[in-house]
């Protein structure tokens, strides 16, 4: 709907005088003023084709009927939408389309069917409405059905019931931008395809399931929901994979989550990614944790046995809650009492709530009594933080994603947004398709590169020598934006002085990027009215990646690109609440809202708010955590017994061999996962908890959106929910904890996290979420409606400006060598999620991407004799893999690319575990690797087919 506040247009509408909002179509401003005018090819936030003309009306002055939804209003039109000609041909179009439907539908709401041939979706809806009902000689007319194409393992197509409006078209290649679906051949024979007509499921189809949300009539349909849309509730609530944080709709029938809607929320405004919409069945596998669980006495912990989660008998016997919880926190506190404060360690989760995030760091700092709390950030985007809060003081991004619409040239490095963040990609292609220039700088060309103006394909390992040489082009050639800099940045002759040496002439033979083209996108990023941005974990998961993100901050700054629409900096968010967990205080260093541990002041401001003294030293890490595990008896910080709650480092720490021992040879380990994940598995206590879709609670997502999501499920069997497990040890360990009211007191503790972090979102309160889903912060005041942009007037910082660091060179800590001569490059991919423990257990997801692969590039497969499809084996110092090779030219020469969600071949038992000095973030993006061909498969561990 169109801004009220744009001027209004004069008009009359079936014979009395109207007014349409400037730029209104017919349509559009009939909806608004209650008459009803039917519509097929037309859907809300599409471009309007007008071809189903079901939707004609009458013009004065003018012989044929015209489409209403594609015309758009003029000062004194005369529009007649339900005159006898009008309604006449409106009907007719519903009548001729009907009938070629076949006897049975495959989309219908109610029962019985209106109609003997069954109900077709919007189309049945609208006959209804108007009274039509196909003529037998009609019918008799109806065309050759053509066959069902169910290859898809998500999606049925049943052309049979298609109307060929090309809402799928539009769906596919305008909003997604897939160009998957297409409209081919002439009259009788015209139909729509996949590809080059190939069946769906052989098709480059990325299972986004934008086509099915927009199909009219059911003639693309999810396969779990052909037939009967009668659903027994439909429960709103946030998407649980990506940063993106997608609002979505739970269709719940006989307590099972049968799909999953797309909802028109601010990050993306329906859309939906093949994780979002179809990774949902997981909450329902065979394998969810029921019932508390305890080691069996004599069952040793083994590091180097795989997992067998339909086995946990053979390892753990069931036990009550209230003995499972007494055997954890007595445990938890004999330990400490008897070693220290320093003996327990806990990692919490960024795939729960905030306010389960909040909870558990206050547990960690309150009840164990030191600040050894971390989570996942620690793995992904902790480099990025610390080079924000030191340059601009905020961790949190200054622009929100969508905002690229509003750019002239977004730089997306060291990311793969159309694999790991693909409504955002959305947003970026969309703008791509309107003019905005996308430069793609990474190691790896990625999907993202066919839509990209440029593409800097720098060698692994050298961001910072190819932007520096950007900065000193923009210095250099007088393009900074020196009212800027004078008016609100710090240090630039030092970061002048620096980048004197990185010109682009010197560091194309170190980043192998031409010098020409180091100076062309930097002159385009200087002179763009507006330039962003987006970064992944290809920039932070380095021990330079400080250092990487003090150049994009540089980089922004002195173009002036920052605070303002269209610029800025946007670290990616990996998991749907990494941002609303490190916000809510789950590291080590840091308070709720990046307050600093050893600040006195705001110490003081904690132990007055929580009632009990604290600990004054920054805690450790998790790589560091996990070294402390293996310390000697004689390290008075030696850690004993750990708490996890929905982290998996047994998958996801790197040198998984090391991680692992350390998790073993704990004293007391407490999980508190929804499946035996292979951390559980070494656990002496499993706790079951609730899945993301059996929770109420609030999410942070990378747009800095405070969003709410509902409880759409019951937590299986015994299985409690997570906030109320953290209290109750909490209470065992001797903390007066009292949080009030449903869902386990989540409004209570969701209002305590908001006075700790008053600074950010005081303006936003429950009762606000539960009114409006989603609210940007900062939020200061219950009128304030967020700042989706941020440092307009001034910087956080201390004297309000950003300060711009320096940075060198600084090579990785493992090279290649004449012994390992590849570089392993690791990362997500579309399908699958972080450890693969949800994603691999859902079935569609699984059936798309069943299997473990590395990708080569062509040329070096050739090299070695290999063909795609092969067995190697990928070696590093640490460990090694056997796994299938896939080709992929998008990845350089020297390198090798391997997922992490697979437990037969676990990427993180190559990676170094290396730390940035700064970010504490270990160098995950590289390490050096040998390939042999052949080696021995190793099966899947219980989950997850394993095999294509």
């Amino acid at each position: 709907m169109k801004s009220p506040d744009l001027p209004l247009v004069s008009f009359t509408l079936d014979g009395r005088p109207v007014q349409a909002i400037q730029g209104e179509t017919i349509l559009q401003a009939a909806d608004r003023l209650g008459v009803e005018i039917p519509r097929l090819c037309y859907k809300d936030g599409y471009r309007a084709d007008g071809n189903c003309r079901a939707c004609v009306v009458e013009l004065k002055g003018e012989r044929t009927l015209a489409p209403s939804c594609c015309r758009a209003v003029t000062p004194g039109m005369e529009v007649q939408a339900t005159s006898e000609r009008a309604r006449k041909s409106q009907k007719m179009v519903l009548e001729m389309l009907l009938a070629d439907m076949p006897e049975q539908g495959y989309k219908w709401n109610d029962e019985p069917h209106t109609h003997g041939d069954g109900e077709h979706g919007e189309l049945s809806a609208w006959a209804d409405r108007m009274a039509v009902t196909p003529r037998p000689a009609l019918k008799a007319l109806r065309r050759e059905q053509p066959q069902a194409d169910i290859s898809h393992p998500a999606m049925a197509v049943n052309l049979d019931a298609c109307i060929q409006c090309t809402r799928c078209v539009r769906a596919c290649r305008e909003e997604q931008v897939n160009d998957v679906i297409g409209y081919a051949l002439r009259g009788s024979g015209s139909k729509i395809v996949f590809d080059l007509d190939d069946p769906m499921g052989e098709s480059t189809c990325v299972a986004c399931g934008e086509c099915v949300q927009a199909c009219p009539t059911g003639a693309l349909m999810p396969k779990t929901r052909i037939g009967t849309q009668v659903v027994d509730r439909k429960v709103d609530s946030v998407c649980p994979f990506c940063g993106v944080g997608c609002l979505i709709t739970y269709n719940v029938k006989d307590e099972q989550i049968v799909s999953v809607d797309g909802r028109d929320g601010p990050a993306n405004h329906s859309r939906l990614c093949v994780k979002g919409r179809f990774g949902y069945d997981y909450v329902h596998h065979d394998q969810r944790l029921t019932k508390p669980l305890i080691r069996k006495p004599g069952i040793a912990k083994n590091d180097e046995e795989a997992p067998q989660p339909s086995h946990w008998s053979e390892v753990f016997r069931e036990a009550t809650w209230e003995e499972a919880l007494d055997f954890t926190a007595g445990k938890l506190k004999g330990l400490r009492d008897q070693h220290g404060r320093k003996s327990l360690a806990g990692f919490g989760s960024a795939k729960g709530s905030n306010e389960e995030a909040y909870l558990f760091q206050k547990l960690v700092r309150t009840g164990f009594g030191s600040n050894n709390v971390d989570h996942c950030t620690r793995l992904c985007h902790a480099s990025s933080v610390a080079a924000l809060l030191e340059g601009v003081g905020s961790g949190a991004v200054s622009n929100q994603v969508n905002d690229v619409e509003h750019a002239d040239l977004i730089l997306v490095i060291g990311s793969n947004p159309t694999a790991n963040h693909p409504v955002a990609a959305t947003w970026m292609k969309n703008a791509a398709k309107k003019g905005t220039k996308i430069v793609l700088a990474d190691p790896r060309v990625t999907d993202i590169g066919k839509h990209a103006w440029r593409i800097m394909q720098f060698k692994p390992d050298t961001d910072v020598a190819m932007l520096n040489a950007m900065i000193h082009t923009v210095i250099e050639e007088g393009l900074a934006d020196l009212d800027f800099i004078r008016s609100r940045a710090s240090n630039f002759e030092a970061l002048k002085e620096n980048v004197r040496g990185y010109s682009p002439e010197a560091m194309e033979p170190i980043c192998g990027i031409p010098a020409q083209t180091i100076r062309e996108v930097a002159r385009a990023f200087a002179k763009a009215k507006g330039a962003m941005i987006l970064w992944g974990m290809g920039v932070s998961q380095h021990v330079h990646g400080t250092d990487n993100a003090r150049c994009l901050i540089a980089l922004c700054s002195v173009t002036g690109q920052i605070g303002k629409p269209g610029s800025g900096l946007h670290p990616l968010r990996g998991q749907n609440n990494v941002q609303g967990a490190s916000d809510a205080g789950l590291i080590p260093m840091m308070y709720p809202n990046y307050q600093r541990v050893d600040n006195e002041q705001a110490r003081g401001w904690f132990e007055n708010f929580w009632g009990m003294q604290l600990d004054d030293q920054p805690g450790y890490t998790v790589v560091e955590i996990m070294h402390k595990a293996l310390a000697p008896d004689s390290d008075p910080h030696k850690i004993r017994g750990m708490y996890i709650m929905g982290e998996n480092p047994a998958m996801s720490d790197p040198d998984l061999n090391h991680a692992r021992h350390a998790l073993a040879s704990l004293e007391h380990l407490v999980v508190q996962d929804i499946f035996m994940t292979e951390t559980a598995w070494l656990a002496d206590v499993v706790l079951p908890a609730s899945a993301w879709p059996e929770k109420t609670g609030t999410v942070s997502n990378t747009d800095r959106m405070v969003q709410l999501g509902r409880r759409a499920l019951t937590p299986p069997g015994d299985a409690k929910p997570d906030l109320w497990i953290i209290q109750e040890i909490a209470r065992r360990i001797g903390l007066d904890w009292n949080y009030a009211g449903e869902e386990s007191g989540v409004a209570a503790v969701y209002d305590e996290m908001r006075q700790a972090m008053h600074a950010a979102i005081e303006g936003i309160t429950w009762e606000r979420l539960e009114r409006e889903s989603s609210v940007t912060y900062p939020c200061l005041s219950e009128s304030d409606p967020g700042q989706p942009t941020v440092f307009v007037e001034r910087f956080p910082t201390a004297d309000g400006r950003v300060k711009l660091v320096p940075a060198d060179i600084i090579p990785a800590n493992e090279r290649p060598d004449a012994e390992f001569p590849y570089v392993l490059i690791t990362g997500r991919q579309l399908e699958h999620w972080h450890t693969g423990s949800m994603t691999r257990r859902a079935t569609v997801l699984d059936a798309i991407e069943p299997m473990a692969t590395a990708s080569m590039n062509g040329a070096d497969i050739a090299a070695m004799g290999l063909a795609a499809g092969d067995v190697i084996t990928v070696q590093s110092r640490r460990g090694e893999v056997a796994i299938h090779v896939r080709r992929d030219d998008g990845t350089p020469n020297g390198a090798v690319f391997i997922p992490f969600a697979y437990y037969e071949a676990a990427a993180n038992l190559m990676t170094n575990a290396a730390l940035d000095p700064f970010g504490k973030i270990p160098e995950f993006k590289y390490c050096a690797v040998r390939i042999k061909r052949g080696g021995k498969l190793t099966p899947p561990a219980g989950y997850g087919t394993g095999t294509a």
